[in-house]
This record gives C-alpha cells, sequence and structure tokens, in this order.
C-alpha cells in the first residue's frame, strides 16, 4: 500500500509508504495523503469478520492500510492495548431508539469522544515506529473540542512526543477545555488562540508550510488530516454494518460533521465493498458542506457559535479527499479548485463534480432549535441522553428516513458522551447529565493553558521555545 499527495500535480505523482504517511501527517506541497488505491473486499470476506472482537477487527481492517510497516502480530497487540480500557466491553455498542433508527456509541473512550477510537491507536503506532527510527516527533493539532483532548490523552509522557493542540479560545465547551489544559505531561500544551476553529487549522497548516520548521522540529500531526486517523475509523463502520446483519443485508449511516474526517471514513468503507446504502452529512448553522451537496455551491461564510462547537467550522480540510476523487484524480485540479477558494471565499463550480458528490452523499442542516428538540424528543421517546452533535445525526437521520429514500436501517452515530455538553442537554431535558466518575473531579483540578494571539510566528516561537526535539536538533 502506498499514498501519494492530493495535490500533486506531477504526471507520475510520488508515492510514500504508511509509516512515513503517519509521521509526516501533511503532505509536502500542503495535500493530503490518500491511497494510491484501494482493496475490494468481497462478501465471504467481509462474513469473516462478522464476528471478531473489535480490537481483531481494527487490527484486520486497518492491517489492510498498513503494509509492511506493522507485521499482523504488532498491530493485533498494538489493537488489544488501545481498546482494553475502554469503559464499555463492546467497545463501539449499537443501541436501537426504534424500528429503523440505532444509536452507534462511540464515546466509550477515556476522553468520552469518538476521536479515542482513532486516537488510542494511532498514539500507539507512533511510539512504535519511533522507536524503530529512533527518532522524536514534534505533533501539531488543531481542535474544535474533541481531537486536542483525545490526542493528548493518547500522547502524553512519551519519550518521543511533544504535543502542541491549538484551539478557539471561548468556543469550545467547559468539559473538553479542562480536558485538555488538567492532563498532565510536560510533553503536552494545550495553547488557546484568538479566533475561531479555521483560524487554528490555518496556523497548523502555516506551520507545515515552513519547512525549515518542519526539518528541526520534525512536525506530524495527529488530527484527522492524517491519513492513519481515517483508516482507524473506518473500524467502526464495519462494526456496526456487521452486527446489523452486513454483508447480507445493507445500512445506512447518518454522520455529523464538521472537518469531514468521520464522513470520509464512511465514504472508504463502503468503497472497500461494505453495503452501505446511504452516507448522510448532518451539518449545524455552518452548512458549507450541506449547501454544497444540495446546490452544488461552496461558499465560506463566517463561523457561527453553536450548541455543537466541534462542528462550528466553514472549511472542511478532509473535503479535499473527497474533491480529489470527484475530479478524476487530479492534483493539478484540486490545487486549482482549492486555490481559487481561499482566494475568493467560493470554490469554482463544477457541475460534473457536484453531481458525483450527490450520489454518494446526502445531506441536511440542523439549526440549534432543531438539535435542543432532538435532544428533548430522543429522551422522551427512548430515554437516553444524547449530546448537540448526536443529536444533529438523529435529527438528519429522521428527515431521511422522513423523505424515504432507501429502506435500510439507519445508524446515527454518537460521537460524544452528554456529559461533556451538560448545558445544553439540561436546558433541552432539565436533566444535567454527570460524568463518569473516573471524571468526577474534572471541575476542581488545576488548568494549564497558553494564550496565543492568531499569528503564525507568534505559534511558531512558542512551539520552538517549548518543543524538546528542538533542543535534541540543536
Amino acid at each position: 500500500m502506498r499514498y501519494l499527495s492530493t495535490r500533486d500535480c506531477r504526471p507520475d505523482p510520488a508515492t510514500l509508504s504508511f509509516e512515513d504517511v503517519l509521521l509526516a501527517g501533511l503532505a509536502a506541497d500542503g495535500g493530503l495523503f490518500v491511497p494510491e488505491r484501494l482493496p475490494r473486499l468481497d462478501g465471504a470476506r467481509w462474513s469473516g469478520f462478522a464476528h471478531l472482537p473489535y480490537a481483531e477487527l481494527a487490527a484486520r481492517i486497518i492491517g489492510l492500510f498498513t503494509g509492511a510497516a506493522f507485521a499482523p502480530p504488532e498491530l493485533l497487540r498494538l489493537s488489544l492495548a488501545a481498546y482494553r480500557n475502554f469503559r464499555h466491553r463492546a467497545v463501539a455498542p449499537l443501541v436501537q431508539l426504534d424500528e429503523r433508527l440505532w444509536l452507534l456509541e462511540l464515546f466509550h473512550g477515556p476522553t468520552l469522544a469518538f476521536k479515542d477510537l482513532a486516537l488510542q491507536l494511532v498514539g500507539l503506532m507512533f511510539d512504535s515506529v519511533l522507536a524503530r527510527r529512533r527518532e522524536h516527533v514534534t505533533i501539531i493539532g488543531a481542535t474544535s473540542g474533541d481531537t486536542g483532548s483525545a490526542a493528548i490523552a493518547a500522547c502524553r509522557d512519551r519519550a518521543a512526543i511533544d504535543i502542541f493542540i491549538l484551539y478557539p479560545q471561548g468556543r469550545i465547551s467547559e468539559v473538553q477545555r479542562r480536558q485538555m489544559t488538567t492532563a498532565d505531561g510536560a510533553n503536552a500544551h494545550a495553547v488557546a488562540i484568538e479566533g475561531t476553529f479555521d483560524d487554528c487549522q490555518d496556523l497548523v497548516k502555516a506551520l507545515f508550510a515552513d519547512r525549515a520548521l518542519c526539518r528541526e522540529l520534525n512536525l506530524s500531526a495527529v488530527n484527522s488530516i492524517n491519513f492513519a486517523r481515517i483508516a482507524a475509523q473506518i473500524v467502526y463502520y464495519a462494526s456496526a454494518a456487521l452486527a446489523l446483519g452486513a454483508p447480507l443485508r445493507p445500512v445506512s449511516f447518518s454522520v455529523p460533521t464538521g472537518n469531514f474526517g468521520n464522513v470520509y471514513a464512511g465514504h472508504l468503507a463502503r468503497a472497500l465493498g461494505l453495503p452501505i446504502e446511504r452516507v448522510v452529512i448532518g451539518t449545524n448553522a455552518n452548512d458549507t458542506l450541506a449547501r454544497y451537496i444540495q446546490t452544488g455551491e461552496m461558499r465560506v461564510a463566517p463561523v457561527v457559535p453553536s450548541l455543537s462547537p466541534s462542528m462550528d467550522i466553514q472549511i472542511a480540510s478532509n473535503f479535499e479527499r473527497l474533491l480529489y476523487e470527484l475530479k478524476d484524480r487530479d492534483g493539478a485540479a484540486v490545487a486549482a479548485a482549492l486555490g481559487g477558494l481561499r482566494r475568493r471565499g467560493a470554490l469554482p463550480a463544477d457541475e460534473r463534480a457536484w453531481q458525483r458528490a450527490q450520489a454518494l452523499l446526502a445531506a441536511h442542516r440542523v439549526d440549534d432549535a432543531q438539535t435542543v428538540a432532538t435532544i428533548a424528543e430522543t429522551y422522551a421517546r427512548s430515554g437516553r441522553l444524547i449530546d448537540p452533535h448526536t443529536a444533529v445525526a438523529v435529527a438528519a437521520a429522521r428527515a431521511e428516513i422522513a423523505a424515504d429514500r432507501g429502506s435500510a436501517p439507519m445508524i446515527a452515530l454518537a460521537t460524544a458522551h452528554p456529559a461533556k455538553f451538560p448545558e445544553a442537554v439540561e436546558r433541552a431535558t432539565g436533566l444535567r447529565p454527570a460524568l463518569p466518575p473516573d471524571l468526577g473531579d474534572l471541575m476542581e483540578r488545576r488548568e494549564q493553558v497558553s494564550l496565543l494571539p492568531n499569528d503564525a510566528a507568534a505559534v511558531a516561537r512558542f512551539v520552538r521555545s517549548h518543543a524538546r526535539g528542538a533542543a535534541r536538533a540543536a
């Protein structure tokens, strides 16, 4: 398995191994890594996966992407270690809401969010590769809420890693913030940025574009621009589909999305041969992706704060991976289109690409009022509390079911524990969800955070002055 950049404009693009892609995160030309080609599994192969425990299924599926980087026994060992301490034995259990709709609970990891399912394993993969290479990396990431705490939980106290997570000051929940800022570990740094998540994401890309800084600190990324994250996220789509009868019957998924990585993982699961009838996108008021799927127009607007802050994103980085497919894997066309988006705030029109996107995805916008109503309705119907992001997925799923498109069971991704967003849940139901006992003292823990301006030079100076890798390079 080899990987290439979505912006490589050469007739014969350069390719990298999975190990190199894992450590690099972002391509040198600013593009994102994608597989040179995907395997396709037949029904018999999927059936053979049907009764595997989650960790074993993860090793099998991720092994499709790792090539020679990890021998099967090592990958299984890492998977078993990654998932052994999740709060639910099934790791990602399914819960039925009604005759057609299911919840896939992805919040039983250490930081109560779906990011744990990828990052707990990716952190161990980093450790293994860095030990073999005798290298040190500096991880830079941007978070709209959940990636940061999951990344820090996966990478703190690791001798070969320094990690810096940028988040938008005042635009994430208190629980999300405290999970980052109270984490012990001399190698972990939570950095509040005076701006939006899109600003944080732009700062990360600017640091990676600084080739001298990249070389000096051996920069890497663990947010969803890292393809290893995407590969690990495919697993829970497979786990849920197999539990409901795949490959003998199809299923559909509804996904709350901000940066598009979760949706893209579902798209790849279908491309691997998993029988997925519909992939439904749910957005909040920051509905750039929903408008594109519905109208073919992608026009960036100011970020609107919402009850689902992890989705308060206008420019979804991982959409670039899908755009690469929509434009026939033409790196020059992707680079030109994204350049137009940056310069004019709108993606140049491409009727053929849009029609392809419509064939692959459905999309629904869910505003805050609908989010609150969905939390309340779900509790009244089922007795289950859901967080605002999950509510977006449930509302989008119900809208798709009401439109009578397809007949497969619909699985809504429950991406965060309701206790991460207690104010919104209490507003909808009158009940304030409690944190699990091991996080019960989170609000009393001491915070450590650095506040920086939305300025790439200031962030670079901070990283240089705090990264242990800088001292080694010197």
